[in-house]
């Protein structure tokens, strides 16, 4: 048997995630507000760096086209690559744990069932109807109703679909495997504890001082509202970040000037003090990442003009006529019209504002897929939201549309639509149960 040895030259492409790189992806989630804030941030450590944003009126005059795509290893493109490499968002908490029941729950008939309790979470992580409700709409005694809620209960992050403080906490404390008479006890006297009587505490606890304070600093480690942490619900109070106007092409989009921040690299400073040869290095340092920085800001800025007017372009029933008209769209279909990542769509949308004469939305609420449907045209989900919404609105408050009822309106105007599918939906618009919102109704008129 022979050895050899031999030498081989071999180059390979890989990537490095720099801090700057890092930075230039979280730029494409932040919306004015936010971005000034972290330039302004930037600014207090960074001599050459200065912020300025403009106080004149309105820019209208960008054009709906989209500006031009380089192809030739831009800026742009090493940003989408690496942003396209980058960690997701967050998920919206009802996707988060609709993903985990689909691994937990293989028969379909529990996956149903536990459907039924994601329908009941409240955007707070808390189960936001009585079990009696839950059992009757699953099908189930309230023994197996009971079963179920401990099989859901075993979700991530601890604590959800817990019924009142004490269970969201004990949930946590059991995870944990902290568990102890002692803390039990203080579970069970939490009203004492938001009193602030701890001699009282210890009196009922059975014990010192001492050895509560080590409970109580664990206790306070936990999360009374895990669904707080996932997205959910809109932002509409702050200022848009996008302006959509009609003008004598069409529609337009642009940027909201009044409240986008720009980077001021101070160059004349930097000249000044350079001849510090003890400084150098630091100066040279500081005003690499101060021109770094103006470039990723004006990337996120392009990005997200380059968004919107797609978005704009493919939304213009809506514009005309109202969110009922939002047609099907996907993060792939505005990747692909602009040539970028989808998960670079998925960033710039996140925490982007539009304004539009149809009110202020969300950059994500437009994206939605299709559903069946008895005509050529197939209604967004968005659509059929709204559509819900209105049949709400306009029902009998003391008889409220059951989600069968409403799943049978909309059947019959052509989109094929479950009454689980409403469910989900009516729980993303924070749309009370027909029972909650007839036992509402009743109490107003009392």
């Amino acid at each position: 048997m022979n050895f050899q040895v031999s030498q081989q030259i071999r180059q390979s492409q890989s990537l490095v995630m720099t801090p700057q790189l890092q930075q230039a992806i979280c730029l494409l989630q932040l919306g004015n507000l936010d971005l000034r804030a972290f330039i302004e941030n930037e600014a207090e450590e960074n001599p050459f760096v200065d912020v300025r944003v403009s106080k004149g009126e309105q820019d209208y005059g960008r054009s709906l086209a989209l500006p031009s795509q380089s192809k030739g290893g831009s800026a742009s493109d090493d940003f989408d690559y690496i942003g396209s490499r980058a960690a997701d968002n967050l998920p919206s908490l009802y996707g988060h744990v609709s993903s985990q029941f689909d691994l937990m729950f293989t028969d379909p008939r529990d996956r149903m069932v536990a459907e039924v309790f994601l329908e009941a979470l409240e955007p707070n992580g808390w189960l936001g109807e009585e079990m009696e409700l839950i059992a009757e709409r699953a099908g189930l005694s309230i023994e197996d109703a009971e079963e179920m809620l401990h099989l859901v209960q075993r979700v991530e992050p601890a604590g959800l679909f817990a019924r009142t403080l004490s269970e969201c906490l004990s949930i946590q404390v059991e995870e944990k495997g902290l568990m102890t008479p002692l803390f039990r006890s203080l579970l069970d006297n939490l009203p004492m504890l938001a009193a602030a009587d701890l001699n009282g505490l210890c009196r009922v606890c059975g014990c010192t001082m001492d050895e509560l304070k080590p409970v109580l600093k664990e206790l306070r480690s936990l999360n009374p509202k895990p669904g707080t942490d996932f997205i959910y619900g809109d932002v509409t109070h702050r200022e848009p970040d996008l302006i959509v106007s009609r003008g004598a092409e069409g529609w337009q989009v642009d940027l909201n000037r009044s409240t986008l921040p720009a980077v001021v690299v101070d160059e004349d400073k930097a000249q000044k003090v350079m001849h510090d040869r003890t400084a150098s290095t630091y100066i040279g340092e500081r005003l690499s990442v101060a021109r770094w920085l103006r470039r990723a800001v004006e990337h996120r800025n392009q990005t997200t003009l380059m968004v919107g007017a797609e978005i704009v372009r493919r939304q213009t029933a809506f514009l005309n006529d109202g969110p009922a008209h939002i047609v099907p769209m996907t993060l792939k279909d505005v990747a692909d019209a602009i040539g970028v990542h989808e998960s670079t769509v998925s960033r710039v949308t996140t925490g982007i504002l539009i304004v539009t004469p149809q009110g202020t939305f969300g950059l994500k609420s437009f994206f939605s897929t299709a559903l069946a449907s008895d005509t050529e045209n197939a209604a967004s989900s968005a659509a059929v939201r709204h559509r819900i919404q209105k049949l709400v609105k306009d029902e009998d408050p003391m008889n409220p549309l059951s989600d069968d009822a409403i799943a049978k309106v909309i059947s019959e105007e052509g989109t094929h639509l479950a009454r689980r599918t409403v469910a989900k939906y009516r729980d993303m618009l924070k749309i009370a149960s027909s029972f909650q919102r007839k036992r509402a109704a009743k109490l107003a008129q009392a």
